[in-house]
C-alpha cells in the first residue's frame, strides 16, 4: 500500500512539474507581430514630401480608453487634458501625430470632420462628436515652413486609415520631417522618421508607433551603441550630445527648440484611463533608454497609451513591455529613415 501511495505521489509531483514547466515556457514565449495585428485600431498617413511634413492618424471606431504622459518642456498638443482620469470622457476616437508644431494642430479638425460624416463619436442629439487628441513635432526648419498639416491633410489621413490603411516606417506621415541630434541646430543633425514594433505573449498584444524628432542622440537599446544624433565636423561621424553639453555649465539662452518625440502605445488588454496613464509613464523608460539627453526643456516628449481590447493582463507587465516596444520602435524609426533635405540618415552613414 505504501509503495502504491509513493508511486502515485511521485507521478503527481512529476505531472505538476511538467505543468509548471509548460506554463513557464508559455509565459516566456514572446513573438513579434505586425503593428496592425494588435487590435481594432486603424492607421492612416499622409505627407507632403516636398515641404517636409505630414501626419499619422490612429482611429478606433468604437472608442478607446486612453491615458497620456508628457515629460518634455515644450509640447504642442490638442485636447490631451481629456485623458486626465478626472475628466468625464472615458474613451476617445482618434489620436493624431503631426508635424508643423502648434500650426499643425489643425489636422485634428479634418479627422473630426471625416469621423462625423461616418457617424463616429458621442451622440449629443444633433450630431455625433468624435473626440480626437493630437501632439505635434517641430519640423518647420526642414522643408517649407509655411506648409503644415491642415484640415485637408488630417481628413485624408483619416480616410486612408478607415478605407485603405497605409502605415509604413521611415519618412512617412509624421516622420516625414523628423530629425535628431540638434543641440547646436540643424547644421549637424541627422534624418530620422517614424517607426513601429509590436509583440504578443499568449493572448496579450502590445505595440508602439514612435515619431523620433529629438534634441538628443539615439542609442540602440539592446546594445547601448549610438546609431544617430549629433554629427561630427566631418558630417560623417557621430558626436555625443551630452558630452558636448558638458563643455559649458552656462545656461543657453536661445537653445534650439525644434524637437519632440511622440509615441502611441496600444494594447488589446483592458485598462481604464488611470491605469493607462501609469502605463504611458512606464513607457517613458523606453525614451530614456534610447534617447540621450531626453525630456529636456527644448523637447515636448509625449506618450499616449490606449486600450483597444478586453484581454485580462497585469498592468505592470504591460508597462514593462510598453517601454520595450517603444525603444525598439525608436531604433526602427532611425534605421528605416532615408536621407532627405540635406540631412544624412543612419543608412547613408553605413550604421547597422
Amino acid at each position: 500500500m505504501r509503495k502504491t501511495v509513493a508511486v502515485l505521489t511521485a507521478l503527481l509531483m512529476a505531472l505538476c512539474a511538467c505543468t509548471a514547466a509548460a506554463e513557464e515556457t508559455e509565459a516566456e514565449t514572446m513573438r513579434e507581430i505586425g503593428i496592425e495585428e494588435v487590435g481594432p485600431i486603424r492607421i492612416g498617413q499622409t505627407e507632403n514630401a516636398e515641404a517636409g511634413t505630414g501626419c499619422t492618424v490612429f482611429i478606433c471606431e468604437q472608442g478607446m480608453a486612453a491615458g497620456a504622459d508628457i515629460r518634455g518642456g515644450g509640447p504642442a498638443s490638442r485636447e490631451t487634458p481629456l485623458l486626465n482620469p478626472l475628466m468625464a470622457a472615458q474613451v476617445i476616437h482618434a489620436i493624431v501625430i503631426g508635424g508643423g508644431s502648434a500650426y499643425g494642430l489643425d489636422a485634428a479638425g479634418g479627422v473630426m470632420a471625416y469621423l462625423e460624416e461616418r457617424g463616429i463619436g458621442f451622440d449629443v442629439g444633433v450630431t455625433k462628436v468624435p473626440l480626437v487628441v493630437q501632439s505635434d513635432i517641430f519640423d518647420l526648419t526642414v522643408g517649407d515652413p509655411v506648409v503644415r498639416p491642415d484640415r485637408a491633410m488630417g481628413y485624408e489621413a483619416a480616410r486612408l486609415a478607415m478605407e485603405a490603411p497605409n502605415y509604413r516606417d521611415g519618412n512617412h506621415g509624421a516622420g516625414c520631417g523628423a530629425t535628431v541630434g540638434k543641440i547646436i541646430g540643424m547644421d549637424y543633425c541627422m534624418k530620422s522618421g517614424i517607426g513601429s514594433y509590436a509583440v504578443q505573449i499568449g493572448e496579450l498584444k502590445i505595440g508602439a508607433v514612435v515619431v523620433v524628432n529629438a534634441l538628443g542622440d539615439i542609442f540602440d537599446w539592446r546594445t547601448g551603441r549610438q546609431i544617430a544624433g549629433l554629427l561630427g565636423e566631418d558630417r560623417a561621424s557621430l558626436r555625443d550630445s551630452s558630452a558636448f553639453m558638458r563643455g559649458s555649465i552656462r545656461a543657453v539662452e536661445n537653445k534650439f527648440t525644434g524637437n519632440t518625440t511622440v509615441a502611441v502605445v496600444f494594447t488589446n488588454a483592458a485598462f481604464d484611463k488611470a491605469q493607462l496613464c501609469k502605463i504611458a509613464g512606464m513607457a517613458q523608460d523606453g525614451f530614456a533608454r534610447s534617447i540621450r539627453p531626453v525630456h529636456t526643456s527644448a523637447d515636448g516628449d509625449s506618450i499616449y497609451a490606449a486600450s483597444v481590447g478586453t484581454v485580462a493582463a497585469d498592468q505592470d507587465l504591460v508597462g514593462v513591455l510598453a517601454a520595450e516596444v517603444v525603444s525598439e520602435a525608436i531604433t526602427r524609426a532611425v534605421m528605416s529613415a532615408e536621407s532627405a533635405y540635406g540631412y544624412p540618415s543612419a543608412r547613408e552613414l553605413g550604421i547597422r
